[in-house]
């Protein structure tokens, strides 16, 4: 096997930042779909994907797609899928399902027919009758839309966003996937300062400096698919190195996340630390009134409480309003906020230059971008 088609899913709304981040990682056979992005590539992109997609939610191999309208088409077309080119005899392989819009609506049908076949196609070529599942992992995924069934396996096991530095975060934490969008959506660089100052547990602050460094974000952690056969230790090995070439370790950042609750800066403390960003990343407890800067051309991006439980509203108006007046202090300064409230720039006191559709969990957002003047251009030294 040389080749595979590889599924990067997304939330909605991320689709087109992933086949970005894909594209730059070298893969040009990219197709955008909604929810995910597809793209053909060699086995060494299964572990570049999973250590470098910031905005990827997992990376699933493609194993077969078909259309399927019975129960009997389903099994023979699955059991006709090469499974044993995968799967070794000792594999572990649960089932999961979901179908939208399908004759095969029944999930647990579905999911044990696909199982079913899946046992025929390794017996046949294993000649057994029996697979203890005590080895390596391979989570298989039967996925029905509109009658056209995707057959694929989980190359990532716990989901992407989960870097392995978040130990700890509060009530309603932002996804670090949908973090890292909110920052490649905008045009902060390393030489330019970073707030968030509303910064919880401090997501957006450590995907800032991991992205500032270039970090991959997957470097902390480890993945189901380091334990598959036809993957081998040699590919999984040249990738993390990769990783290792390509970080910057010296590169100097300004970043700073504040946050009204103190206990919200001890977590974000904690996080960073864990991250490896303990002495580069400054917090402090500081209410958005008092949000002060001596910093030109930064750039804040923050995820501001949305006022949507029972009487939060007015505080959170009040909120609004008084960033609307410190920012205005910092008229060199871009701004970058998320949030679901529908009346968010006439509380702001400015509109925005573009907003953008962004789902934070189940929650429709919008994010306000709100560009400030472009920062002057380095003079080059004279050549000798």
């Amino acid at each position: 096997m040389d080749k595979v088609t590889l599924i990067a899913t997304t939330t909605m709304g991320l689709e087109a930042i992933c086949a970005r981040e894909i594209k730059d990682l070298g893969y040009t056979e990219v197709t955008v779909e909604n929810g995910r992005v597809l793209f053909e590539a060699d086995l060494s992109a299964i572990p570049r994907a999973n250590l470098w997609l910031r905005t990827a939610d997992r990376i699933k191999v493609r194993v077969g797609e078909f259309k399927a309208f019975s129960f009997d088409e389903l099994f023979e077309k699955t059991k006709a899928l090469p499974w044993a080119d995968l799967l070794p005899p000792d594999a572990e392989f649960p089932v999961i399902g979901r179908s939208v819009k399908s004759k095969l609506f029944s999930v647990s049908d579905c999911q044990a027919i696909v199982k079913k076949a899946v046992v025929e196609s390794m017996k046949k070529k294993y000649k057994r009758e029996w697979f203890d599942e005590d080895g390596p992992f391979f989570r298989i995924e039967i996925a029905l839309l509109k009658d056209v069934a995707t057959l694929t396996i989980d190359a990532s096991g716990q989901g992407l966003h989960k870097r392995g530095y978040r130990a700890l975060h509060n009530q309603a934490p932002l996804k670090e996937t949908l973090a890292a969008a909110m920052i490649q959506l905008t045009t902060w660089d390393q030489d330019r300062p970073f707030a968030d100052p509303f910064c919880g547990s401090g997501t957006l602050a450590i995907e800032a400096a991991m992205i500032g460094q270039n970090i991959a974000p997957g470097f902390n952690r480890d993945f189901v698919s380091e334990e598959w056969h036809w993957i081998g230790d040699e590919r999984w090995n040249q990738a993390r190195q990769e990783v290792e070439d390509l970080a910057n370790y010296d590169q100097k950042l300004d970043i700073m996340g504040s946050d009204i609750d103190h206990r919200s800066i001890e977590l974000a403390k904690g996080n960073a630390m864990e991250a490896g960003f303990g002495d580069l990343i400054s917090f402090k407890q500081m209410q958005i009134s008092d949000f002060r800067h001596k910093g030109s051309y930064g750039i804040v991006v923050a995820n501001p409480p949305y006022g949507e439980r029972l009487g939060e509203r007015d505080e959170v108006e009040q909120m609004y309003r008084d960033m609307g007046r410190v920012m205005a202090l910092h008229d060199t300064w871009s701004v970058y906020l998320l949030t679901s409230h529908e009346g968010f720039e006439k509380l702001y006191g400015k509109q925005a230059n573009k907003k953008r559709k962004l789902y934070n969990g189940n929650i429709k957002t919008d994010y306000y971008q709100f560009f400030g003047p472009r920062p002057p251009r380095k003079e080059e030294s004279p050549t000798i």
